[in-house]
């Protein structure tokens, strides 16, 4: 099964990049968008993220085959509800959230009887806005489908077509599963990067300016990561809460142990562990999801 005609709600980082790709690698598709911003309405707009930038996501919607839910986890509900009138009769739900549970209930609840499938594309950027999306956004990364046990097979095959299309590697898994996997291999991670910054920032015995001059390559990072979209991350740790609680309490007894292995003058502990990790990151390499090059492939290695 294929779509004729998507449309897509929320023309940000995510939205905006489904947009181009969808134009770059389905031609024949129809597209159109809505945000609630009307200044990201007028952009999107100028920047031909999608065929048709309408004035709500009702108009949006109608006559959609798919409807691809691109909005903060907190709106998701809200988003579905606005358009929930406006669905043609067996048209497809979907979203690029990273919370699954959560969103899975919200939009059970907020569209009864409607073919819902969850989907997370996991790609991204640390940037935001329809100025940020770019149509090759999701090459070579994955997108992961949390089908309710109740799909109809061929919606959730059409939705992995249209996925693998986009250049994605598609995935399938139960929405809990996917809550634990993404707590620990990216919403722990954000939360450990705004709260170094944050630290930093705070010290009285450095200025903020010192925190900026020398940043090292780590603490650069970290600021990156801890730039992305303030509303998208706090609306993730309030949705997975349960999930990221326990990666959370898992890392912080991990830290403990580093703390008196430190204190303890034990370097065999020390080397066994950045040992283990460094092997992590040759296999995140091996699968293509990172450069390989020294400094991520930066042009300045200072």
């Amino acid at each position: 099964m294929s779509f004729d005609k998507v449309a897509i709600i929320g023309l940000g980082l995510l939205g905006g990049s489904i947009g181009l790709a969808v134009a770059q690698h389905l031609p024949g598709v129809l597209t159109t968008g809505y945000d609630s911003d009307p200044a990201v309405r007028r952009r999107a707009a100028e920047r031909g993220l999608v065929g048709t930038v309408c004035d709500s996501a009702a108009e949006a919607a109608a006559d959609a085959d798919l409807v691809i839910l691109c909005v903060p986890v907190g709106a998701m509900g809200e988003a579905a509800r606005a358009l929930a009138g406006s669905l043609r009769d067996g048209a497809l739900v979907s979203d690029v959230g990273s919370s699954k549970q959560s969103i899975t209930r919200a939009l059970a609840e907020a569209l009864p009887g409607r073919a819902v499938i969850p989907a997370h594309p996991v790609a991204g950027t640390e940037h935001s806005g329809p100025d940020a999306g770019f149509a090759a956004l999701f090459h070579h990364r994955w997108c992961i489908l949390t089908p309710p046990e109740d799909a109809d097979p061929a919606l959730v095959g059409g939705l992995a077509k249209f996925w693998r299309a986009l250049g994605a590697t598609v995935e399938v898994m139960d929405a809990e599963h996917h809550d634990r996997v993404l707590a620990v291999t990216s919403h722990i991670p954000h939360l450990i990067a705004y709260t170094i910054v944050g630290t930093a920032s705070d010290l009285e015995e450095v200025t903020r300016g010192e925190v900026i001059k020398y940043s090292a390559g780590g603490f650069r990072d970290f600021t990156r990561i801890a730039a992305s979209d303030p509303t998208m991350w706090r609306d993730v740790f309030l949705n997975n809460r349960e999930a990221v609680l326990e990666m959370l309490d898992r890392f912080l007894t991990d830290l403990a142990h580093m703390r008196e292995a430190i204190r303890a003058g034990d370097g065999e502990s020390m080397f066994e562990l950045f040992t283990r990790t460094r092997a992590i990151r040759r296999s995140i390499i091996e699968l293509g999801q990172d450069d390989a090059r020294p400094d991520f492939g930066r042009a300045d290695h200072g």
